[in-house]
């Protein structure tokens, strides 16, 4: 039962469904837990909705395969409608939980400015957790994280673009160290394997498709504060993992916690004080989890805890306190210190789903949850892993069919299992990488979109709202700063470009936040601006308004031709 409306929206009106009685069950989150709890439910007398932001449900673990152009985003991101077609008690809406209300029992989405509310009888909440910077949230635009497919996408025309870029930059004999430097800050499962994928990128995949660079030569640094790799697979595997590292020409700095992160390299401080720079355009941040903000939001209603990473405690039979309608799965969860990994998921979400079956049908409450520990697994590079289940460890060839095997097994579709070990026949027995496409719009749209007050609601509202003309109407819904012309000059500054010119008079100089600038900081900071042209009709406007003291300018915006004009 939902009600779909503006913001502020009224408690829906009964569906047949709940007028007769059906019990309804709303699932937050698409991911392991929301999926593994809606397809459980699909034999129960419930009615089930499942709200999700996104409209795929994703395979988190292959995300670095996406980024370093193993895989599609589509072999490890299936529609969760299709997956969910032929389960006819369950629908799927589009839209992210912005409130969930305990005492009315109503769950609140939004996307676009489009308000949706949602009742439910029962509800699991399993929105998972996103990446964590650990207080310093700044560090995002410059070292993306790995929990999306957009944050994958990003990455891939990261590091596929600062090859192209250091090709350019040696074409005309500059200096690209900072181009080929690729630091990926935290060395657990994801930081690992996203190190020997850009160490196995740049020494055999790429190594015959440039001509003015060596790729081989390309430094790939891994680092973390911890004192070992890989800290949850125990000391013995961590070292095995470290040695592989370096086998690969990867470079391990333990020890060392990073401080500063900006367009142009990071700063980290190791143990002994000493700080170090390292010059590099690509960075990826794999370091650390934040559990998603809805914990809080159930925190605040409940007066359950919250630990460090924002997770929330549960009863132990994964109910919230005083809410036995309601249950918590996943990364969401503080847990008899349970893992962050997608079989407590999984697992929680069978054991909620039953668990909702069972009180339908008037039986007793199951024992409380317990967690069965299926064990650990890791990718080096191609051949190499390392696995630990239960006291077995395990590494080198073994261990890598294993994970295989295990991966191809949860990757949801039968579609998608075939494309993968097609691609994966091609890029581990061969040199192939089929899906290196990246485009400028994967690279920066993120960066753009941030800069708007609402994100692509803004976007949205302009082209939306009737405008009449080229009057007032027009002007009351001006296009945004030239945000694209922003993110083009910022490639420019990274291959090192100065400003070739001052502006002319159909120009207009803007800085990287988007703002008009004056004079002074044009000549202050020549290599921070770009110029944006001009409608040649507004000239004489402009040279106007340049007369004029710098404050009493309307900053980032031009003036627009009146009505009629043209």
């Amino acid at each position: 039962m939902t009600q779909t409306g503006s913001a502020g929206a009224d408690v829906p009106a009964p569906t047949p469904a709940e007028s007769s009685g059906r019990h309804r069950v709303v699932v937050v989150g698409s991911g392991f837990g929301g999926l593994f709890g809606t397809k459980a439910l699909r034999r129960s007398d419930v009615d089930v909705t499942m709200v999700a932001k996104t409209t795929h449900h994703l395979f988190q673990p292959l995300l670095y395969q996406v980024a370093t152009g193993i895989l599609s985003e589509g072999e490890i991101a299936p529609p969760t409608r299709e997956v969910l077609s032929r389960q006819g008690n369950a629908k799927v809406l589009l839209g992210e939980v912005t409130d969930i209300d305990l005492e009315r029992r109503l769950v609140t989405s939004q996307v676009l400015g489009r308000e949706t509310v949602s009742a439910y009888d029962s509800l699991i909440v399993a929105a998972g957790a996103g990446q964590s910077y650990f207080g310093n949230d700044h560090f995002a635009e410059f070292a993306p994280g790995m929990k999306s497919i957009d944050d994958a996408l990003e990455l891939r025309g990261r590091i596929f673009g600062a090859f192209e870029m250091a090709e350019l930059g040696a074409t005309r004999g500059e200096d690209v160290d900072h181009l080929l430097t690729f630091v990926v800050v935290g060395a657990g499962p994801t930081g690992v394997e996203m190190a020997g994928q850009i160490a196995e990128l740049a020494h055999r995949t790429l190594r015959r498709d440039f001509r003015a660079i060596n790729t081989r030569t390309a430094r790939v640094v891994l680092v973390d504060a911890a004192g070992q790799v890989l800290p949850p697979f125990g000391a013995k595997l961590g070292e095995k993992t470290k040695k592989e590292l370096e086998k690969l020409g990867v470079e391990v700095k333990l020890g060392a916690m990073v401080t500063d992160v900006d367009e142009r390299g990071l700063d980290m401080k190791h143990r002994d004080g000493t700080v170090e720079r390292i010059e590099s355009v690509c960075k990826i941040w794999a370091a650390g989890v934040q559990a998603s903000p809805l914990a809080r939001t159930l925190s605040e209603q409940t007066g359950a805890p919250l630990d460090r990473a924002g997770r929330i405690g549960v009863n132990p039979d994964l109910t919230l306190p005083g809410h036995p309608e309601v249950f918590v799965v996943g990364d969401m969860i503080a847990l008899d210190n349970l893992p962050g990994v997608a079989q407590v998921a999984i697992q929680g979400a069978k054991y909620a789903a039953k668990e909702i079956d069972g009180r339908i049908k008037g039986k007793p409450s199951q024992p409380p949850f317990k967690y069965f520990d299926k064990g650990s697994m890791a990718t080096i590079s191609r051949f190499r892993a390392v696995a630990m289940i239960g006291k077995l460890r395990l590494t080198g060839f073994i261990a890598w069919l294993m994970w295989l095997a295990v991966h191809l097994v949860y990757i949801t579709g039968f579609k998608n299992r075939v494309t993968a070990v097609l691609h994966w026949f091609v890029s581990f027995l061969g040199r192939g990488r089929s899906e290196r496409t990246a485009t400028e719009q994967q690279i920066f749209a993120r960066s753009a979109l941030s800069r708007l007050e609402r994100g692509a609601q803004d976007l949205v509202e302009r082209r939306s709202s009737p405008v009449a003309g080229r009057g007032a109407s027009a002007a009351s819904h001006e296009t945004p700063p030239a945000l694209l012309e922003v993110a083009r000059h910022r490639v420019r500054l990274l291959a090192g470009d100065p400003l070739p010119r001052p502006p002319r008079q159909d120009e207009e100089p803007l800085g990287l936040d988007g703002d008009t600038v004056g004079a002074d900081q044009v000549a202050a900071a020549p290599r921070l601006v770009v110029l944006r042209p001009l409608d040649p009709r507004l000239t004489a406007q402009v040279a106007e308004r340049r007369a004029l003291p710098v404050g009493q300018r309307q900053r980032g915006r031009h003036p627009r031709p009146t009505a009629g004009a043209g």
